[in-house]
């Protein structure tokens, strides 16, 4: 089945932004982009730009694509060393960094346009690794799926991509090890940026797109969950 069979649009953006663009899946979603022609804007810590910050985002001006990327680990499996600055600087990097990017974005960009956010497949299921990177990626999960509706009225689509654990230096060294001591098949960047475009393209929003080594990028489908029964006997949603 083609690209566009499936619904994909296959224009390439010709304006990016990639936060968290200068080391691993940033880099490779950048590379990829500019492979295509896009003139690509890098937004990373290295080169001053914070996500946390609100009043960073400012400046940021309306692009075609968006790629809000930048996102880190605690580091740390037992909840109760957390410390209060590896919990702070992931919920700051990790949420307000979406948080703060979506909205100066949903302000400034086109109809046409799309954003797409790395979510992880720690946001899916739980990661007892660090739970509070999986705290952040669900939280993330969920703003995309909440947001999606009201950046559509405005033409603008919001997907993410759900990837399974890539060989980035975002991954520790002794977690590399281990992985490879067990045979366990780890994603490449480059696949990561593959299926971030495919996310873009796509004519849906608010779709988690599932990265797996060896498999194609698949639209993760929801569970459907019990509501309330009405006097008829059917389901029916909250009118909020």
């Amino acid at each position: 089945m083609t690209a566009r069979a499936r619904g994909i649009d296959t224009r390439a953006p010709r304006s990016a932004l990639v936060t968290g663009g200068a080391s691993g899946i940033g880099a490779a979603i950048v590379a990829r982009l500019e492979r295509e022609g896009a003139e690509v804007r890098v937004l990373d810590l290295r080169d001053g730009f914070d996500v946390s910050d609100p009043r960073a985002w400012d400046g940021v001006e309306p692009v075609e694509l968006a790629c809000l990327n930048a996102g880190v680990l605690t580091g740390e499996s037992d909840v109760s060393r957390l410390t209060d600055e590896a919990y702070a600087r992931a919920l700051h990097t990790n949420v307000d960094g979406v948080v703060y990017g979506v909205r100066r974005l949903g302000a400034v960009m086109e109809p046409g346009s799309a954003i797409v956010v790395t979510a992880s497949l720690a946001g899916l299921v739980g990661m007892d690794s660090d739970p509070i990177y999986s705290l952040t990626k669900h939280a993330v999960v969920g703003f995309v799926r909440s947001v999606a509706p009201q950046l559509a009225e405005r033409g603008i689509r919001i997907n993410m991509v759900n990837p399974g654990i890539a060989d980035t230096p975002m991954l520790p060294a002794d977690q590399r090890a281990a992985i490879g001591a067990a045979g366990f098949p780890l994603l490449r960047a480059e696949d990561v940026a593959e299926a971030v475009l495919i996310a873009a393209r796509s004519e849906g929003t608010g779709e988690a797109w599932v990265v797996q080594p060896g498999r194609e990028p698949v639209a993760f489908r929801f569970p459907s969950v019990p509501g309330p029964r009405t006097p008829e006997g059917r389901g029916m949603r909250p009118p909020i």
